[in-house]
């Protein structure tokens, strides 16, 4: 690939090139062996005798061939001007110095050939022709050569003489390199020192060329900066150990060996230079990922660097190290911290990864040890355009004028970028991180009201930030905050009067002054003020909605609660002044603002409370202290009512509601503590309160009894405890819908308890109706006939279910529906002793059918349907003949709820439905003759659902169906019953699939003509939408039988 060289004044180098100066280096790498076969033979031996088999024959070369006469000119030229001893008894040092040598022809060789070189014009007819290559240039296989070579110099003529602790050991780089460590010899000449200053000074000369100098530096840089180090910086000329006392103070020092000071002293003041150079953060981080083994930075390996923790920790220690070459600490982290935050914005993925956590973890570092440092360098910055809208901030004039950007969208979005690397990512409460994210609190949670306005790339980032903090912070100062955010308490800093957020051209946001209010637009102003503060609470509330677990959002609500009872006092009590007269007009201007803000005030209160009873689930409130504080507020709320005598009915309830509430924890709902009891002890003095004043007797009674088991620790529990339990456990459930009960406690009520109170002891309870768990709890003393059905399958008794049937006719909706449930439940579970009253199950069930409440009826609906599962051939004939009746002998409402029957039967039966074909056909069809056109549409649906299940048994019958479909889409006068008949084209459709074309092929063609004219024909909306959905369904049939999915498939036949 490379020419040979041209003359330039030395005949030596006229004709020598570089192919030849490499055939040289390939000789000397040639792989030898030994000519004895002994087994005392070692590998010391065997590489001795290759570097000297080697040297010898290169020479032989240069003495017998003539055509390296030229390159043994240049290489004798080169060594005479060399001033470094070339001959020594140690062959090693032989070897590397004839390398050397070599080394050295190649690059001056290489530098002649391209000052030589001229390549001439290129021709503008052919651009696309390569232009010239330079023939300095070294083909892939001369790179390998000299990569090889490269590694032979350094091994042998740099790392044995490199001090212990500077660098790494040849012994611990690769088994060669412990056979290279032990045939050095040290007591020849010449000595270490120089043969270590020969070999780095001659391959700096050799790296003068740019090719050669890459090849050297990308995989050899470190040994030659130790070498060099050492060299200019050792301040002892030690005699380097022995090979063999090397050897035997390894194990014992090696392993364990240091650096030494000097080279510790060394790196750390070259370090701090590096850091304290413009971009030389950056610098050091970049050579330390790399050279830890992660490649270049954003390398194929880059990611895993990042990810590692221990490597980021390092840098940064090191750079939140104050050196001792600096002229003081502030000095050093002022231009340190600078450029640490510019870590954090590089735009390169994977290089943006490793060193935004790096500066993570360095403003960690920092913030924990030189907190003050941190709070002036890192966090002033970064907070810096938060600080500038504050409301106590002071706005320069010139930065007054209406529409000035205060804050640019860049700014802003960098801000909340670095904030939540900062405080999400590092997820470190330290003291000073969190005081000083405090101050700017306000403007983050309007930012993110704003964001929730629109689409914003910050909206999360903020949202995640104020979780975090509101988290970290401690209770009071979290609740502080929120007061601030829903506007209870002016003086926590917000946004700036003048200032307001703006969308941004670039779909970010920025910060603006406010443009004066004109006489017109102060109804506008008004009303948007008015919205944005609703907004806020509405936005207040979906944050808190994420704050349930940690206990968050219970404390505020319990805060707010007290709030409320302050409220209701001020309404009464009011503000006492004296006459208007006697004041001046300053002094009433004053108490008339004070009165609005007053109110404003009890009106955000309401909008709260009502906000959070909105937004906020069961799980609110996360332990006893919680729920007792609740219930406090609420007894609180009803003595200032008393005091005032401003008793109202939903006071009345509130209060009962939380009684209970105590009441059911007390029955046993939860596994109340000696701790718990301390607690609820704080209610001792509201409850004797309540007993003495109330005017309700039983709200009394029920304060006296709660007052003795909480003071007896639960020893004593009068029957009025049980049934406020239970009344408010029935409360939350008002329509008795309590299937769920029923079916999720099939143990008997002490097992349930049982389980429960293995659980954790934070229920779920409600702001508004107090405790729910996930399974029923049932205090004792509390029964009713539903909860004798809490018991296995098989183990019911004669005299329980003589009680549920007696339920069934109890005037109270919800015991009837439940006893309802519960027999349908004992039928799913094939209880023999209920199965064999089927008949009287059957009347009980069509007589519940009759009732106007929909609870009740669709639960007996359900029963029947089951009963009919069980019974098809008996109980189906009598439901068709009640379907198929006039109206005289059943009302419409009740042959609608048959029919409802019907297709829940028709859906159980499946494909067993095919033994029921005939009567359900033909009742149906009747059916659709009926003057009633509710009862039309009725039997239509159900022929729908009877038809998709037939499949291949519907082609008997199919073309009267067919008939009747077409009959009533076109010729019915009610808009109800066409549409049904067009939903059961549609359901037959869907129903058969693929095999539509083989049971329809008969009337395809007629359906196909009746969809089309409903499209075309038809007045009624719904109808042709129906039409449409049936007419896709057939042409994806039609393309799926025309046009077959192919499939790979073998067909293997066994012959016979």
């Amino acid at each position: 690939m490379a020419a040979p060289g041209q003359a330039v004044g030395s005949g030596a180098q006229e004709t020598c090139g570089l192919d030849r100066i490499l055939e040289a280096l390939k000789l000397l790498l040639s792989p030898g062996g030994s000519g004895s076969s002994s087994l005392q033979v070692t590998k010391h031996d065997v590489l001795l005798a290759t570097l000297k088999s080697n040297l010898s024959a290169l020479e032989d070369k240069f003495l017998k061939d003539p055509q390296w006469k030229n390159l043994k000119l240049l290489r004798d030229e080169i060594a005479g001007k060399a001033e470094w001893p070339q001959n020594s008894v140690d062959v090693t040092w032989s070897f590397t110095s004839e390398t050397l040598l070599l080394l050295l022809c190649l690059k001056e060789t290489m530098l002649l050939l391209a000052a030589n070189f001229n390549p001439g014009k290129p021709n503008p007819r052919t651009p696309e022709v390569a232009p010239a290559l330079s023939p300095d240039a070294l083909s892939i296989s001369q790179q390998k050569t000299v990569q090889f070579v490269l590694q032979f110099v350094v091994t042998l003529g740099i790392c044995p003489y490199l001090m212990p602790g500077v660098g790494v050991p040849l012994r611990y780089r690769t088994e060669f390199g412990a056979v290279i460590q032990d045939v050095v010899c040290l007591d020849a000449a010449p000595d270490a020192t120089r043969r270590l200053y020969t070999s780095c000074r001659a391959l700096l000369n050799v790296a003068q060329h740019t090719s050669l100098g890459s090849l050297i530096f990308c995989h050899h840089f470190g040994d030659i900066a130790a070498g060099l180090c050492q060299l200019g910086f050792c301040p002892t000329k030690r005699k380097l150990l022995t090979a063999a006392e090397e050897s035997c103070t390894d194990v014992k020092t090696q392993l364990r060996c240091r650096a030494p000071a000097w080279l510790r002293r060394l790196c750390g003041q070259l370090l701090s230079e590096r850091l304290m150079r413009p971009n030389g953060v950056q610098a050091v981080v970049r050579g330390i990922l790399e050279g830890a083994g992660a490649g270049a930075a954003g390398g194929s390996d880059a990611e895993a660097t990042a990810a590692d923790w221990k490597k980021c920790d390092l840098i940064a220690t090191i750079l939140a190290s104050c050196p001792q070459q600096s002229l003081s600490p502030e000095s050093y982290y002022r231009d340190i911290c600078a450029q640490v935050l510019d870590l954090f914005h590089f735009q390169d993925k994977l290089t943006a990864r490793q060193f935004q956590r790096v500066a993570t973890t360095t403003f960690i570092t920092l913030s924990r040890e030189r907190p003050q440092l941190a709070a002036k360098y890192l966090l002033q910055p970064v907070l810096a355009p938060l600080h500038r809208c504050l409301s106590t901030a002071e706005i320069p004039e010139s930065d007054m004028v209406p529409g000035t950007i205060l804050v640019t969208e860049e700014e802003l979005s960098r801000c909340i970028e670095d904030v939540f690397k900062v405080y999400v990512v590092g997820n470190e409460p330290l003291t000073v991180l969190m005081d000083s994210l405090l101050p700017v609190l306000g403007v983050l949670f309007l930012l993110y009201c704003f964001t929730k306005q629109s689409v914003s790339h910050i909206r999360s980032l903020c949202q995640e930030i104020l979780l975090w903090i509101l988290g970290k912070l401690e209770r009071k100062k979290a609740i502080a905050s929120l007061k601030g955010f829903a506007g209870l308490d002016k003086a926590v800093p917000s946004l700036h009067s003048l200032c307001q957020f703006r969308a941004a051209t670039q779909g970010g946001i920025m910060i603006t002054i406010k443009e004066a209010i004109s006489d017109e637009d102060e109804d506008e102003a008004l009303y948007q003020k008015v919205s944005s503060e609703q907004g806020r609470v509405e936005h207040l509330g979906d944050l808190l909605s994420h704050c349930q677990e940690c206990g968050l959002a219970g404390d505020f609500f319990i805060f707010c609660l007290k709030e409320l009872t302050l409220v209701a006092t001020e309404n009464e009590t009011g503000l006492k002044t004296e006459p208007f007269s006697s004041k001046s007009l300053l002094e009433l201007e004053q108490y008339q603002t004070l009165l609005v803000e007053g109110q404003e005030q009890k009106l955000l209160v309401l909008q709260l409370m009502a906000v959070l009873c909105e937004r906020m689930s069961e799980q609110i409130f996360t332990n006893i202290t919680q729920v007792v504080d609740f219930v406090a507020a609420t007894l609180q709320r009803a003595c200032a009512s008393l005091a005032h005598r401003a008793e109202s009915t939903v006071e009345s309830q509130t209060l009962s509601m939380s009684m209970g509430l105590v009441a059911v924890m007390l029955g046993g709902a939860v596994q109340l503590k000696s701790s718990d009891f301390a607690v609820l002890k704080q209610l001792l003095p509201l409850l004797e309160k309540i007993s003495n004043t109330y005017p309700d007797p039983v709200i009394q009674e029920l304060a006296v009894d709660l007052r003795i088991t909480i003071s007896t620790h639960g020893a004593f529990a009068t029957e009025a405890i049980s049934t406020a339990a239970q009344s408010t456990l029935n409360r939350k459930d008002p329509e008795g819908k309590i299937e769920e009960q029923q079916q999720t406690s099939r143990e008997r009520p002490a097992d349930v308890a049982h389980s429960h109170l293995e659980q954790q002891q934070s229920h779920e309870i409600a702001p508004q109706t107090g405790l729910q768990s996930n399974a029923p709890i049932i205090p004792q003393g509390v029964n009713e006939p539903s909860t004798t059905t809490n018991q296995k399958s098989g183990s019911i008794t004669t005299e329980q279910l003589q009680e549920v049937l007696l339920s069934t006719y109890d005037p109270q909706i919800p015991t009837r529906a439940a006893a309802l449930r519960t027999l349908s439940r004992w039928i799913e579970q094939r209880e023999a002793k209920a199965l064999e009253m089927q008949e009287k199950l059957l009347k009980i069930f069509l007589e519940n059918m009759e009732h106007e409440d929909t609870f009740v009826y669709l639960s007996a609906i359900q029963g029947v349907a089951l009963l009919s599962d069980v019974y098809p051939e008996k109980i189906l004939p009598d439901l068709l003949a009640q379907y198929d009746s006039s109206k005289d002998k059943h009302t419409p409402e009740t042959r609608m709820k048959v029919g409802e029957v019907l297709m829940r039967i028709v859906r159980a039966l499946g494909d067993m439905v095919s033994k029921y074909r005939e009567p359900l056909i033909h009742t149906f069809l009747r059916g659709v003759r009926d003057p009633d056109g509710a009862h039309r549409a009725s039997s239509l649906a159900n022929l729908g659902e009877l038809c998709q299940r037939l499949d291949f048994l519907l082609g008997s019958v199919v073309h009267e169906v067919t008939a009747c479909l077409i009959a009533v889409a076109k010729t019915d006068s009610e808009v109800q019953v066409r549409r049904a008949a067009i939903h059961v084209v549609v359901l037959l459709l869907r129903g058969l699939s693929q095999k539509a074309t083989e049971v329809l092929s008969a009337v395809l063609k007629d359906l196909y003509h009746l969809l089309k004219h409903v499209v075309h024909l038809e007045p009624d909306d719904v109808a042709k939408l129906h039409a449409q959905l049936a007419l896709e369904e057939l042409d994806d049939i039609m393309k799926n039988f025309l046009f077959p999915a192919q499939k790979l498939e073998k067909k293997i036949v066994v012959l016979p």
